[in-house]
């Protein structure tokens, strides 16, 4: 079977995409790697997206598309993108497992992965200790003290998230301002179980069976000292996911597919969205917004 669309990845943007490709009637298979949602299903509460007025929990906005885009016709399949073939007008799609899947069009929104600390002792202990997912283990720390590592907004919104659970969160930024939005900042700022260090790293993570101290860097100083903790949740930025590329498409220095404001990619026929594409902003409502612009283009090209 050929497809109209293959789109790779089922994010917000990922199933936008869908949900536009199939509502059109074109004959749209979408590829994700483990469970759709992306960052957005482990999330516990987004309060930006438009229509939400009490906010929305991640997962539950995941269901909503999954189901919109199915019951506009939406093929699902679960498995690792490994390589495309993307020369030919029918261009494939090859899976971990050895599976192919072919379609005239492909829409790439693989997202992004986060980025370790690369210190001693993470490694170690990522499950003692060491998590990148607050939804996930933030229960697993009730009435313990914690680090939070980053600025962004994904670290200050699950920071706050932490206090739920956590006695004490150390925030903990390299910089001497966060680089989050206002309001999260100005919550943080107010939260009383919070404790803000500007201008520090995390030079090393230690403990026995479990976590139990880090060793932080005063960046400005070269102070070093140790803080107990019982927990390290880092949200230091992405890495996009496009190793599966092979370079052939056109990516910018980080990694990030290089497309046009209708979602072109460098290859004919293949187009890009979401936190994958090189842009300003990576928020639902924009990786929406791509999906839906990538999906209209696809349909256009197709024409």
């Amino acid at each position: 079977m050929v497809y109209d669309v293959i789109i790779i990845g089922g994010g917000p943007s990922g199933m936008t995409s869908a949900i536009y490709s199939s509502r059109a009637r074109l004959k749209t298979l979408l590829i994700e790697k483990a469970g759709c949602g992306g960052q957005i299903a482990i999330t516990d509460h987004l309060e930006n997206y438009p229509g939400f007025e009490q906010g929305i929990n991640g997962f539950e906005l995941t269901v909503k598309m999954q189901t919109q885009a199915t019951n506009f016709g939406t093929e699902f399949v679960y498995g690792e993108v490994v390589s495309l073939q993307l020369n030919d007008k029918i261009k494939k799609v090859v899976l971990s497992d050895n599976k192919e899947y072919s379609a005239k069009t492909i829409i790439i929104s693989s997202g992004a992965n986060f980025k370790k600390l690369g210190v001693k002792g993470e490694q170690e202990f990522i499950g003692k200790g060491v998590s990148y997912c607050a939804t996930c283990d933030g229960p697993f720390f009730r009435n313990k003290e914690i680090a939070v590592v980053g600025g962004g907004d994904s670290a200050l919104q699950e920071a706050l998230y932490l206090t739920k659970f956590a006695t004490k969160v150390n925030l903990i930024h390299r910089r001497n301002e966060f680089r989050a939005t206002k309001i999260l900042q100005e919550k943080v700022f107010e939260e009383q179980k919070i404790n803000i260090i500007f201008d520090t790293v995390i030079e090393e993570i230690s403990g026995k069976e479990l976590l139990e101290q880090v060793k932080l860097k005063n960046v400005k100083t070269n102070t070093i000292s140790q803080l107990s903790v019982n927990g390290v949740f880092v949200f230091a930025g992405w890495i996009p996911n496009t190793s599966f590329l092979n370079n052939q498409i056109k990516l910018n220095e980080q990694g990030y597919i290089i497309t046009d404001d209708k979602m072109n990619t460098s290859m004919e026929g293949v187009f890009a969205c979401g936190d994958v594409r090189e842009k300003t902003l990576r928020q639902v409502v924009t990786a929406t917004g791509d999906g839906a612009i990538a999906a209209f283009s696809a349909q256009h090209y197709l024409k």
